[in-house]
């Protein structure tokens, strides 16, 4: 968001400020009145609750990105392309975050589940409480290997540290980041005009070169 508030700005004139943290804090300090202009949530849910209780404008939602799994390992070439380490099982610890709380964590049990091998992967599991979290465990050596996204290990197009596996789409349910217009910013033309910005061309190919991918359509 970052890169794509700076091309924002040079090539529209408006001004951003931006605020990171999780989507849950997020969606309590909306409740008490917090001056946000827009919302760009880790999943699909917030943003669709904030519109159901008036807090978000009708309408203004869309997909801006879609999340993709990865197993990953700290240790440079620990992890093949095709995840058959999970089949060899030569590991004692797999990183997963808390799939009821966090959309990668349901994707990584999904995945594991129609392979076969959630009950054998059960007992090594090391759960994170969120991404970010799960992605440390793996970092630090904590865990051989984990599930995270593939945001967290690429840079520029590339892979940090690889191989990894990037988990089929077909495995798991999308993993949806929609966007929204908060009420508080119905009446702003620069949270209108971000919006907007967010589903063109130039938005989606950042989208693309931090590891996510692009909805169909852009809506």
């Amino acid at each position: 968001m970052q890169a794509i508030a700076a091309d924002f700005e040079q090539d529209t004139g408006h001004k951003t400020s931006l605020a990171f943290g999780s989507t849950g804090k997020f969606y309590a300090q909306i409740l008490n009145g917090a001056p946000f202009d827009v919302l760009l949530a880790a999943d699909d849910e917030i943003p669709a609750r904030l519109e159901r209780e008036g807090l978000a404008v009708p309408g203004s939602r869309f997909t801006y990105a879609i999340g993709q799994l990865a197993l990953w390992s700290g240790k440079p070439g620990y992890v093949d392309d095709k995840g058959e380490v999970l089949k060899r099982g030569a590991f004692g610890h797999l990183a997963i975050a808390n799939p009821r709380l966090a959309p990668y964590g349901a994707a990584a049990v999904e995945t594991l589940n129609g392979l076969g091998l959630l009950a054998t992967m059960r007992p090594r599991f090391v759960q994170g409480e969120n991404i970010a979290q799960t992605y440390q465990f793996v970092a630090t050596g904590n865990a051989e290997l984990g599930f995270v996204a593939l945001s967290q290990i690429v840079a520029d197009g590339k892979l940090t540290i690889g191989p990894a596996w990037i988990v089929p789409s077909s495995l798991h349910a999308p993993i949806r980041q929609d966007a929204v217009v908060l009420t508080k910013g119905k009446d702003n033309p620069a949270a209108l005009a971000l919006m907007k910005y967010r589903k063109q061309d130039k938005a989606r190919a950042i989208v693309k070169a931090y590891g996510y991918d692009n909805p169909g359509n852009g809506s």
